[in-house]
């Protein structure tokens, strides 16, 4: 059985989008935590002789590491699971739109760090971060309308595309950003999976705190502290 190596669970946005993608697909594996910001953090994700970042998936004798590589890798690996869609077109796209958030939106990012322990107020978070959530919320209606048919996904069936933007769906949804129809329908989706329902339900029972990751304004919400 392959191993997926992560880190935290409440933050590491990079960490939920392979494990979402293999556990919602039924892609078995075992799983590995390495905890940010401890003082062996480093070296015992060195010790995994992969590139110095979790994720990290070990099949055997072969290791990868990065998101978007793993997620390919598992596409080749277990071609029966359905990692990207099958239709060409959709395929296409879905690949275009998983390497636009792979390479951008960082004012949203910047702004609005992945927490899902927290639920913060709304606010104008700015203009950079107003066009990025304008972007995203247009590719997702732009994805649903072309090629959503067969489901609730951006693509009909949950893919590496939904997984990909899944951080974005928490960061949305923890910053109290306001959306479209479509797109809160979309975020509903992806929130009520069972992937990662077990994701936040996990998330909620760690105990480590990430300072750099924690929002320095009021929350509304603090679910840690009601488990």
């Amino acid at each position: 059985m392959p191993t997926l190596v992560i880190a935290n669970k409440v933050y590491s946005s990079w960490s939920l989008r392979p494990w979402i993608l293999m556990r919602q697909l039924g892609i078995a594996f075992d799983e590995v935590t390495i905890p940010l910001d401890e003082p062996d953090t480093k070296a015992r994700i060195l010790a995994y002789g992969a590139g110095g970042t979790v994720p990290i998936l070990v099949d055997n004798d072969v290791t990868v590491w990065e998101s978007t590589a793993i997620m390919d890798y598992a596409h080749e690996r277990w071609p029966e699971a359905g990692v990207w869609p099958a239709d060409r077109a959709a395929r296409a796209m879905a690949r275009a739109v998983s390497a636009e958030m792979h390479a951008g939106f960082r004012a949203l990012r910047s702004a609005c760090p992945m927490n899902i322990a927290k639920k913060f107020a709304a606010r104008d978070r700015g203009p950079d971060v107003a066009r990025d959530v304008a972007r995203i919320t247009a590719i997702w209606r732009g994805t649903r309308e072309r090629f959503g048919a067969g489901g609730p996904f951006l693509f009909g069936r949950f893919s590496a595309a939904d997984a990909m933007y899944a951080p974005v769906v928490t960061r949305l949804e923890t910053y109290s950003i306001d959306v479209d129809p479509v797109s809160r329908a979309y975020m509903d989706a992806v929130l009520g999976t069972e992937a990662f329902k077990a994701w936040k339900e996990a998330a909620l029972a760690e105990t480590w705190v990430v300072a750099h990751d924690e929002v320095d304004e009021p929350a509304i919400a603090d679910y840690r502290k009601k488990t």
